[in-house]
This record gives structure tokens, C-alpha cells and sequence, in this order.
């Protein structure tokens, strides 16, 4: 699938919008559909949004969502509402993620976005999730790769998914999953269990070693699937793409610079070793990073070590997309079939 592309609006025809309310993050696309071909779907992007809202902050200690993450989140919500409004967006998928999945709450807060902003939020499964990450970024993926672990590391939870090589005939990336698994881990959630301002040597190794244990049935599953030369990492998150951004010394985060990005093992490894020798207000201060992300970006570093050490690969590929990007690709493809 060809890349999604940044330009702005002013074209005839349906527009289409996509987004994801995720434990940390509120991300919303804009696009219309740009077919290459007769077929192949693509999509120029006319509007975007992302805003940090930590929907989820405490609810791994609570088991509810926080009227204070509630409103900020109602805050970001109707940002996206206008910006959909002003593109005069005909087609809208609106997903929530693990935060709205486990609160006890979630149907509530979901019920109240209703109500306030007319908004219809729908809470999907761990597997709609996993196929929508896989759909929205499998096409940076190399096609000589018998097979590519794609991970998405969220705030309350991280997908891993075996990608095998693409058949002739498939369109979407979540054809290729052969198998997955959803850890009801993520940044927000490890981050709070173990500390994210002050990270120890000690601190970090535990860390990696609660999501190795996790891994486990993942990791046995794998053993009978056959990997090559070719053989590599995929990634899609705030960790991956601050990785790629501290490794590039981007001054500010550029997407255009690190979507895409490859990554060789040695350059992972240096540049994460530099993320932990950052102390918490060094962390603050990078453009890459910032107040946001300073006591979050650590734990996600933890994530993607146990992942890199139950999967040795010489390079891992950087993907600034994925749920977003999979909802559009969906939504275009079904209304090319209806019309």
C-alpha cells in the first residue's frame, strides 16, 4: 500500500475520518481517498490532531477513569468534533481502546461523549485492534521478510503480531497476521507500577523482565514459524518513533524524517541507552520527548527490550502510523465497493 501523504484540502468528493482514543493519546486523521491504479487504495491527508490526554491516568490502582482525565479528554474530543465539522467529514470511525476496555466506567465515559459532544465512541476488542494496527502500517514491512514482528506499544496495552508473507491477492495488512497477542500492558500502566521519573538499572530490569513473563505464550508460538535473513522488527508507538527522533537528533519531531525509518540492532541499542542516561529533566527539555512523555518514555523502552530479546533482529523499521491509518484504509475500500 502506498504511503499516506500530507497535503492540504480543498478536493472534490467524500472525506473520511479516523480516531483513536487510546489510554494516553487522543489522534484523529482527516483524509480523502487517492486510488493509484484501478484499486490500490491510498489517501492524501487534509486535517490532523493529537493531543495527550492520559485517559487512563490511575486506573491501574482504581479500576475507573478520573473526572480529571474524563474532561480533559471531553476537551480534546471537542477539538476533533470541530475540525471534522469544518472538513465537512462524510465517513468517521471512532475507536476507543484499552482505557475505555477495563474501566468500570468505560461505557459511562462513552455514554457522556454521546451526550455532550454527539459523538458515537466504540470501544473495540483487542483483536479489531491488532488487525487495524496491522492493516494501518504492515505495507512498510520488507516483502523479501518471511515473516516481521509488528508491536504497538500503547498506554494500557501493547500488541505483538506475526506477520507472514503477503499473499498475491492481499490488500490489507491484517491478511498476513498469522498469529497475535495483546499484553494488558502499556506505558502508562508499566510506568506506574514501577516509576518512570527515576529508572534505576535494577528498576529497569524488572520492568523487562514482568513483560517477558508476559510474553511467554507468544514467544512458544513463534518457535514452529520459520524466520529468514530478512527477517525484522516493525514498530508503531510513541516509543519507537521518540527512538527514531533522539537517534536522528531532530531538534523537534518530524514525522516526515522518521516514518519509514530503519534502524539497525546497534543503533536501537545506543540510542536507548542514551534515553536512560537522560535524567528526568534532560528528558523534559528534548523536543522529541518533552513533559508529556518524560516519565512514560522509559517504560516503553523496557517494552520494547523484552520484545528485541525474545526476537533477536538486526534492524527494526519505524512506523508513525498504524490504528488511525488502518480505520481509513478500511473505511475508504468498503465505500470503493459500495459505489
Amino acid at each position: 500500500m502506498p504511503q499516506p501523504r500530507l497535503e492540504d484540502g480543498g478536493a472534490a468528493g467524500p472525506t473520511f475520518a479516523a480516531l483513536d482514543l487510546g489510554t494516553n493519546n487522543c489522534r484523529l486523521l482527516v483524509a480523502r481517498p487517492a486510488y493509484r491504479g484501478t484499486d490500490v487504495p491510498g489517501f492524501k491527508i487534509v486535517d490532523s490532531f493529537s493531543r495527550i490526554v492520559r485517559l487512563g491516568e490511575g486506573l491501574s490502582q482504581t479500576g475507573r477513569l478520573a473526572e480529571s482525565a474524563i474532561r480533559r479528554t471531553l476537551e480534546a474530543l471537542e477539538i476533533c468534533r470541530t475540525k471534522m465539522r469544518a472538513r465537512n467529514v462524510s465517513h468517521a470511525r471512532l475507536i476507543a481502546t484499552e482505557a475505555c476496555r477495563g474501566a468500570e466506567n468505560g461505557a459511562e465515559f462513552v455514554a457522556r461523549v454521546r451526550d455532550t459532544l454527539g459523538l458515537e465512541l466504540e470501544i473495540v476488542d483487542r483483536q479489531t485492534e491488532a488487525h487495524l494496527a496491522a492493516t494501518g502500517c504492515a505495507s512498510l514491512a520488507d516483502p523479501a521478510a518471511e515473516s516481521v514482528i509488528l508491536f504497538d506499544i500503547g498506554g494500557g496495552s501493547s500488541e505483538v503480531i506475526w506477520l507472514g508473507r503477503p499473499a498475491r491477492d492481499a490488500d490489507f495488512g491484517h491478511e498476513r497476521i498469522r498469529f497475535w497477542v495483546s499484553l494488558k500492558i502499556g506505558v502508562v500502566s508499566l510506568a506506574e507500577r514501577f516509576g518512570g521519573v527515576e529508572v534505576s538499572e535494577a528498576t529497569f530490569e524488572a520492568m523487562v523482565a514482568y513483560v517477558a513473563a508476559e510474553l511467554g505464550g507468544f514467544i512458544t508460538q513463534a518457535q514452529q514459524y520459520q524466520r529468514c535473513e530478512n527477517f525484522h522488527l516493525l514498530g508503531t508507538s510513541g516509543t519507537v518513533t521518540t527512538i527514531g527522533g533522539i537517534f536522528l537528533n531532530l531538534a523537534r519531531y518530524d514525522r516526515r524524517r522518521v516514518d519509514g525509518l530503519w534502524m539497525s540492532e546497534a543503533e536501537i541499542d545506543a540510542t536507548v541507552a542514551r534515553l536512560r542516561r537522560m535524567p528526568y529533566d534532560a528528558r523534559v527539555a528534548n523536543g522529541c520527548i518533552g513533559i508529556e512523555r518524560a516519565d512514560l518514555v522509559l517504560a516503553g523502552c523496557a517494552i520494547l527490550e523484552a520484545i528485541r530479546r525474545a526476537f533477536p533482529a538486526k534492524r527494526v523499521r519505524i512506523a508513525d502510523r498504524g490504528l488511525r491509518e488502518g480505520i481509513l484504509l478500511q473505511l475508504m475500500d468498503a465505500e470503493r465497493a459500495r459505489r
